[in-house]
Formats: structure tokens, C-alpha cells, sequence
């Protein structure tokens, strides 16, 4: 039987670049200087969301107003501020969305069950008025590569650089559909859940179970295996919205396009990750199950003390070799191997660090991308977990961050 075949392109214009969605981003004074801070996706189309929201169980406001209102609901507008969590606010954190949603629908009476989501500082109320007063700027017509790229750059908050993609998916019958995605994070990372804000916008015609089983299933070795610090944030957000407008479909070919969206924007997050000089993969095989490998190399990839020594490019193999076996997963130093790169380090009991391997390893860890491997010697389980190194610049952001 003849497989399905199917082609994908990068394209330009991020999530604007699907049929049928509109966005921008404005300026409302949340940031100083002028700085785009506040952004919008509209949708012509509404269409039922999917999402998958953090794991910390002081979720933000906007996710508790999502649970309350929009879930299950065809929504046809995100409004997304930044400099403000609007978490742990309380019954006024929720209210104060209402007021401004209210607004909003006021002024754009299309607008339909918005969703609003926020990224900032925790525990401190939003200033309503002056995200009001942003409307004024809003034209829901805007869909180019320019107000696309504006709406990515108004949602970082200490992100260093915007992140978006697009693909165009053409399938065998000649027919095609895109994917675009934006995302936000640098800091508060930690794999468990969605990780950051990431907003993905499809004119496919996936059916609302695909959407369900295929965002779930790429965010386990995307968003929910990154670590930048090891914080779980109270705003975390993966929104994938799908208004079928291109009439096209095949799931095979949308998952592989949404594996790249995804772990594009995942890996971008590490890259950008507060400080951060050096994207590591920290690959665990030979687990007796994916469950432990994914538990050991969540391990590796949250250890502060391995995190450090990436950063001094100090290919300490003890503290890997510690930091697995104190994760709790069946482990064996006389079956375990350890690679830096390419460079074997330690093999089934045998040190193999002589002053040659080190200069070896040393100078794999210098480069700004590389893979850290542990054999287990036990199984069959694999996982691959992403984090960055961990230096002077990143306590100095966060020792900051309210100003």
C-alpha cells in the first residue's frame, strides 16, 4: 500500500500566516519607552480552542476566567498583556478581566468569548484602564508580516528576541494548509506542562479530538521537556486554534508540521533562556522505561550544579553521575555510560577521563549547542530533555526583574 506523502515550507508570517487570523501588537505604556507590550489575535473564523495550561496550582486569573468562560466555547479573539501576571489577584484578578473583556466587546462587538492571557509580575493588580485605553489602537484588519512580527514582539517580557514560525503543509492531492505559532519565555521555565505562552493558529481541517490527542502528544517531548531554571510559572499557555478555512487535512502531515512548530519555538525558549550562552540536549537511553529516562533527564536538565558547569564549559561528569543516581531511577555505575558530544567520559565503571578526553570534552562544551548522553544499560527507555547553562547574567535579571 502506498504511503501518504506530503511536503512542508517555511513561510513568513508567524501567526498571521494561516487563512482567516488577523494580529498586532500596540503600545500601552506597561513598558517604558514606547515598547509594544499588548497583543492581539483575531480570528475571522471562531473555532473551539485547545490548550494546555501549567501545572502550578496557583494558576493566574486569565487561566481561571478561561476554565469559567471560554472552555469548550468557540472563541474568536486573544488579548495578551505583558509586565502583569494578574496572578495571585484573587476574585479581583478575575473581575478585573471581566471589565476589560467587557470593554473590548464594547468597542469590537464581533469579538466573541475573547481569552485573555497575561505574562509578568506575580501578585500584583493589572492596570484595567491603561489596557482599555490600547483598544483605541487596535485594527483587527491588520494581517501581514509586519503586524505578525509586532504581535511576537509585544508579548516577550525578558525574552531577548521574539519567537514565531510559519509552515505550509501540501499534501499529495495538491491541496495545503498552514501552521503558525508565537511564543514567549526565557525565565519561570521548567518542563511540566505548557511552559511559557505559545499561541499556534492552523487553517486546517483538523477535527477537535486530533487537536486534543496531537497537541498532547508533541508537548511531551517539546514544551514539557525544556527547563531553563526549574520555576514552574502560574501563567503557562499552549493555545492551538484551528479554523479549517483551507478545507485541508491529513494528520500524519499535521503532526509532523506541529513537531516542528513546536519544537522550534521549545527550543528558541531555551536558547533564550535568562543568561543563557549554550542550548545542551541531555539525552537518557538504555532506561528500564520512558518514564525513568524521562525522569532522569528532567534531572539533569533542572540540577543546578550541572547547569553551572555548563556554563564554566567544566565537564564535571561526577555531578551528571550524581544528579542521575539521585533521581530515584534504577541505575547501575557498572552499566552506565557517559558522552559529552561524542566524547565517552565514563563507560560501565571505567573512568575514562584522562587530561586528553578532558581537553576533548572541554571543548565540546564551548560551543553554543551540543548533546550530553547517558546509557543506562538497562532497557529500552529513551527521552531527550533541553535546558541551557545557568551564570552570573541570570541572577542578575531576576534580582531585578519588578523594575
Amino acid at each position: 500500500m502506498k504511503m501518504k506523502t506530503f511536503d512542508i515550507f517555511p513561510i513568513k508570517g508567524g501567526v498571521c500566516a494561516p487563512k482567516g487570523f488577523f494580529a498586532d501588537g500596540v503600545s500601552s505604556g506597561f513598558k517604558p519607552n514606547n515598547a509594544l507590550d499588548v497583543a492581539f489575535i483575531y480570528m475571522q473564523k471562531p473555532c473551539i480552542p485547545t490548550a494546555i495550561f501549567t501545572s502550578n496550582r496557583f494558576c493566574a486569573s486569565p487561566i481561571k476566567h478561561y476554565y469559567a468562560k471560554v472552555q469548550g466555547k468557540e472563541s474568536n479573539f486573544v488579548l495578551i498583556n505583558t509586565k502583569n501576571a494578574n496572578a495571585l489577584t484573587g476574585k479581583a484578578g478575575v473581575e478585573d478581566i471581566e471589565l476589560y473583556l467587557k470593554a473590548l466587546k464594547e468597542r469590537f462587538p464581533q469579538v466573541q468569548n475573547p481569552i485573555a492571557s497575561s505574562t509578568g509580575v506575580i501578585g500584583v493588580r493589572l492596570d484595567t484602564q491603561k489596557l482599555i485605553n490600547s483598544f483605541s489602537l487596535f485594527d483587527l484588519d491588520l494581517r501581514s508580516e509586519e503586524s505578525a512580527n509586532r504581535a511576537s514582539e509585544a508579548i516577550r517580557t525578558t525574552d531577548s528576541f521574539s519567537k514565531s514560525i510559519a509552515l505550509r503543509i501540501e499534501l499529495e492531492d495538491g491541496s495545503s494548509f498552514c501552521i503558525g505559532a508565537m511564543a514567549k519565555g526565557a525565565g519561570m521555565i521548567e518542563p511540566s506542562m505548557a511552559t511559557m505562552l505559545c499561541f499556534i493558529t492552523t487553517d486546517a481541517s483538523i477535527p477537535q479530538e486530533d487537536q486534543k490527542e496531537l497537541l498532547g502528544k508533541v508537548a511531551k517531548t517539546t514544551f514539557n521537556a525544556i527547563s531553563v531554571d526549574g520555576d514552574t510559572s502560574t501563567n503557562d499557555s499552549v493555545f492551538l486554534f484551528a479554523n479549517g478555512m483551507s478545507g485541508a487535512y491529513d494528520k500524519d502531515a499535521f503532526e509532523r508540521g506541529l513537531e516542528i512548530v513546536m519544537k522550534k519555538l521549545a527550543t528558541d525558549i531555551v536558547r533564550d533562556g535568562e543568561g543563557a550562552s549554550k542550548l545542551v540536549s541531555f539525552r537518557i537511553k538504555g532506561a528500564i522505561s520512558e518514564e525513568e529516562a524521562i525522569k532522569a533527564s528532567k534531572a539533569l536538565a533542572n540540577s543546578l550544579l550541572v547547569k553551572t558547569a555548563l556554563f564554566g564549559c567544566d565537564p564535571n561528569w561526577g555531578r551528571i553521575a550524581s544528579s542521575i543516581g539521585a533521581s530515584g531511577v534504577e541505575a547501575d555505575e557498572e552499566k552506565l555510560s557517559i558522552y559529552i558530544g561524542s566524547v565517552c567520559v565514563y563507560e560501565k565503571g571505567v573512568i575514562c577521563f584522562t587530561p586528553e578526553i578532558e581537553a576533548k570534552a572541554y571543548e565540546v562544551m564551548k560551543k553554543e549547542s551540543f548533546s550530553i548522553t547517558c546509557d543506562l544499560g538497562l532497557g529500552d527507555g529513551e527521552f531527550t530533555a533541553y535546558a541551557c547553562d545557568l551564570g552570573h547574567k541570570y541572577v542578575e535579571i531576576n534580582s531585578d526583574y519588578r523594575s
